[in-house]
């Protein structure tokens, strides 16, 4: 990811700064709450609230980490506040639907297509189930390709906790997508 956004310009309200570090970040931190939210609209407004927070907040960021890695912070913590949100509605009898939207696939076929949409949604559906801190590990190190140190600065975590968490998933993963293969395969 590239580093080279002039911080003393965005604390002093430079727009073009600003503008630049929109345009780095936005696609990757949209990426990890999509995949953390697993909903188009919400990750939108989230990514949009974590830059309306970096812009207010920039003179606070006092380098002590990458700027990546406060932004990333910041989207987490949006993503897990909504998630907290949704749960104690839910709680209150209101339905939220896992899946708001589904990403654009191109394929060839029309089955295609659906098999593919049909193995996202299982996929995601299985991310979903996982502990939170292990559904954000895995998120940041597979999708969005951080280093451990750099999930484990994000999420304010030792690297050996981010190392187990990631390795738990990956374990959760694997027996939650075997468990929904024997049943449909019976």
């Amino acid at each position: 990811m590239n580093e080279e956004i002039d911080i003393i310009a965005l604390q002093k309200g430079d727009e073009k700064a600003y503008q630049d570090l929109v345009k780095v970040f936005s696609k990757p931190i949209f990426n990890t709450c999509f995949y953390i939210l697993q909903n188009r609209e919400e990750a939108e407004d989230v990514t949009q609230d974590v830059f309306v927070i970096v812009y207010q907040s920039i003179s606070f960021f006092k380098g002590d980490s990458k700027l990546s890695t406060w932004i990333y912070r910041i989207a987490i913590n949006k993503c897990q506040e909504l998630l907290r949100y949704k749960k104690r509605k839910k709680r209150f009898g209101i339905h939220i639907p896992i899946f708001g939207s589904s990403i654009e696939i191109k394929a060839e076929a029309p089955d295609e297509i659906l098999h593919q949409e049909e193995r996202k949604k299982i996929f995601y559906s299985a991310i979903s189930k996982l502990p939170e801190n292990q559904q954000i590990a895995y998120t940041l190190y597979n999708m969005e390709e951080l280093s451990y140190h750099e999930i484990a600065e994000a999420m304010n975590l030792s690297l050996s906790a981010i190392e187990s968490l990631i390795f738990r998933s990956k374990q959760n993963l694997r027996k939650l997508l075997a468990e929904y293969y024997e049943i449909n395969e019976q």
